[in-house]
This record gives C-alpha cells, structure tokens and sequence, in this order.
C-alpha cells in the first residue's frame, strides 16, 4: 500500500488587517480622516486608502500604542439635547448615544531619522489586537545615525522641534503625536521659516538649527462627554479636555532663552486633535513673537549680530 508522503506545512506569517480603519493625523502622504484599510504583518505597517497607499518597515517603528477615545453621535446638536435632559436623564442618554472607538499610535522615524507620531482610529477593541500583532513580530535591529551638525554651520531662519518631554504628567500617545505633528505642520506654513527640522533628523549639509522649540508637558486632564452631559447647562465649562506645556524657545547664540506657559481646554467631539491643534496654535504664536524680537535686536545691532 503505497503512502503519500507528509508535507509540513510553514508556520503563518504573524499579520493583522482591518479593512475600517480611519487615518487621523501624521502619515506622511497620506490625506486627513481619510478612510481606509491597515496591515501590519513581519514587513511592517500598511495603510491603504482611496487615494493614499504608505508603508512604514517594520524596523522604523518604534513604539505603538493603543488607548480609548470617546466619541458623541449627532454632534453638537445632540450634546445640547442631551444636556436638557432633567433629572440625571441626560446621563442615561449620554451612555446610550455613544459609541467607543480605539486610537493607535504610531511612533516611528522615516529614512533621515525624523520622528513622526502617527494616529488611527480604528473599530472598538481593535488597537488592542494589533498591540498584540507587533508583541509577536521578531525583534529588528537599526543601527541609528548621527543628527550632529556638520562644521557648525547654523542654516538661518531653521527651527528644530525637540520630541516633547512627557515625564511630569501622564498623557496618552495619541496626545502627544498630535501635538508635535500639528507643531511641525504649523511652523512649515510658516513664510518666515525656512526649514524645520524634526528631532533625531540628520543635518548632514542642511546646517545647524537656527532655533530650538523644547516642550515639555506639566498637566494634562482628560475631557468626559458623559460628565458635560449630566450636568445639563454648565456642562459646557466642565469635563474639559485641558493641557498645560512649558515651551523653550531658545537659537543657536544662546542670547535666546525664553520659557513659557501655554494652557489649552477644549471640549466637545474628537477632543484629542482639537486640544493638539490649539497648543501647536499657541506655541506657534509664540515662537514667531520670539524670533520677530530677536531679528529686530539683531537688526539694531547691525549686520555683525546676525546669524551666519
């Protein structure tokens, strides 16, 4: 009796997708909210969506995190409703016409070192199991390149944006992508700036920063939509997403040392973005104050104060 002979299968490449998946933030080439679907398997991470198609290799990920996000059905209109609800039914209401969703953070540096911040939203429960994908993934070495200026050249009008300092305060990933990605977005919309510079960038023949933006987070308090709804009308100045950031702002001379407190509350829907938005907002404001005040005492001081 003749026998067919065993054929061993290989072992399944480790790999996860999810076909609704919405882009929030931060993917290079990719569109804002555009919708669409993402991979992760032992080549790295995938997005795909209708007019954008970006991988990221698996050994430019750094870190990936997941973490939970709220978000109200109906808008603003059905959070005012809500909040004329009398007797604690506004609670009740809240609860049912909501929905959750999970946010997955990105970390990674692209092929000249940069750091990017990335964010998703992805279906409930969804972020935990791709956490769980990249845990099996084997371990990628990368031998990191030098950011060291070359000669000490400082390029005029350049800003390099330090990866922000989280230790004084707990805050979830998806924060603090946001904030350093709306940072970079608003200072490159800047006609003033010439080049900016992401941390951990390598600066072979670009020149030294001209300016240094250092952030640091020293309070953060997370929004609640349920807490806004039950309190009917002053539920609009409670259960406020808040953000407090100590900005150094410093160039290449070392004339220029400025410290700041920058405070932001947002409240309603997609309270993450909002509240990033409004701090890279702020802190953009304030740097461009900075510089304008440096360039004038320069000015005063004739051309041998300038940078060159």
């Amino acid at each position: 009796q003749s026998t067919v002979p065993s054929v061993i299968a290989p072992a399944q490449a480790v790999a996860w997708n999810s076909p609704n998946v919405q882009h929030v933030y931060g993917l290079p080439n990719a569109k804002l909210n555009e919708k669409g679907s993402l991979t992760i398997d032992a080549n790295g991470l995938k997005f795909a969506g209708k007019s954008s198609h970006v991988e990221i290799p698996l050994q430019s990920i750094k870190a990936v995190s997941a973490g939970n996000q709220r978000v109200e059905l109906w808008g603003m209109k059905g959070r005012i409703l809500r909040m004329g609800i009398p007797d604690g039914g506004g609670l009740v209401a809240a609860m049912l016409l909501q929905h959750k969703v999970d946010m997955l953070t990105i970390e990674f540096s692209d092929s000249n070192e940069a750091y990017h911040g990335v964010v998703f939203i992805l279906p409930e429960n969804e972020a935990d199991q791709a956490i769980q994908t990249f845990a099996k993934m084997p371990v990628v070495q990368r031998d990191p390149k030098s950011s060291a200026c070359q000669d000490g050249w400082v390029r005029p009008d350049s800003v390099l944006v330090s990866a922000p300092n989280w230790d004084q305060a707990k805050v979830p990933a998806a924060y603090r992508a946001l904030v350093y990605e709306h940072m970079i977005d608003r200072l490159r919309h800047m006609k003033e700036i010439d080049r900016v510079y992401r941390d951990g960038e390598t600066t072979t023949q670009q020149g030294c920063p001209q300016y240094t933006i250092g952030l640091s987070i020293t309070g953060f308090k997370p929004g609640s939509s349920v807490q806004r709804a039950w309190t009917g009308p002053i539920g609009m100045f409670v259960g406020t997403t808040q953000m407090v950031f100590d900005a150094t702002i410093s160039d290449a001379t070392g004339k220029l040392n400025l410290h700041k407190e920058t405070k932001a509350t947002v409240r309603g829907e997609t309270e993450s973005t909002n509240v990033a938005n409004e701090i890279a907002k702020k802190l953009t404001k304030q740097f461009s104050a900075a510089r304008k005040k440096v360039a004038g005492r320069n000015l005063a001081k004739g051309p041998e104060a300038r940078v060159s």
